[in-house]
């Protein structure tokens, strides 16, 4: 099971700011399932961007639809590709792996999330090898690094660029892996938003995410 909650809409318009075109795109998996991301919830958030913008007298376009899950690298590849040159940004309402995965998926375009992963908790999994994405830290800033998420994909969790061990592009603890902030600056780069890596994060709270955690359903 997974958990969000909706960002603040005035920090979502924020992270919108500048952009005529946004798709926002729903997930009918996890947060599908629950009514926490799905179609439903995909067209009321279009909703409030537009209401929010027209009190702004700014003119948007904006277009919601789903895709069946968007942690699946394919499905996004054949769900949005046909669709995702009418687009300057992408709003996600999946969880931060499904964020991350369209990201990556689609390198030249930004795609920030309008959750905060809480939770995520499952009985069972699909086989083959599965590659963490998200901690569910409850407090995502996938918005401002490329939908990459460095707390996770780095193991020194490194908010403010990588450290001094990266070589070749990899990761000193594992010179198979990619170094995330590398990752990071590549698709900054790529989507306009390298002038991100300028600001400096604040040290991160992790409270929301202390382990062991439980959650009431």
């Amino acid at each position: 099971m997974i958990v969000v909650e909706r960002k603040n809409i005035n920090d979502i318009l924020e992270n919108l700011k500048g952009f005529k075109k946004i798709l926002l795109v729903g997930c009918n998996g996890c947060v599908g399932i629950y009514q926490l991301g799905g179609e439903k919830q995909a067209i009321e958030l279009a909703m409030l961007i537009n209401m929010g913008n027209k009190l702004k007298d700014k003119k948007i376009d904006t277009k919601a639809i789903t895709v069946i899950r968007q942690c699946d690298k394919q499905i996004v590849k054949e769900e949005l590709g046909p669709i995702i040159t009418d687009c300057d940004i992408i709003l996600s309402l999946a969880c931060g792996a499904g964020v991350q995965t369209v990201a990556e998926v689609f390198e030249n375009i930004p795609v920030i999330p309008a959750n905060d992963t809480k939770f995520i908790g499952a009985q069972a999994r699909e086989k083959g090898t599965l590659f963490e994405m998200c901690i569910a830290c409850g407090n995502c800033i996938l918005d401002k690094t490329g939908g990459i998420c460095p707390v996770t994909r780095c193991p020194k969790s490194h908010l403010n660029g990588p450290c001094g061990g990266v070589y070749k592009g990899k990761c000193e603890t594992d010179k198979e892996r990619d170094c995330a902030w590398l990752l990071i600056y590549n698709k900054l780069k790529l989507s306009g938003k390298l002038e991100s890596m300028k600001k400096i994060a604040s040290p991160k709270d992790f409270t929301k995410a202390a382990h062991p955690r439980k959650q009431e359903v």
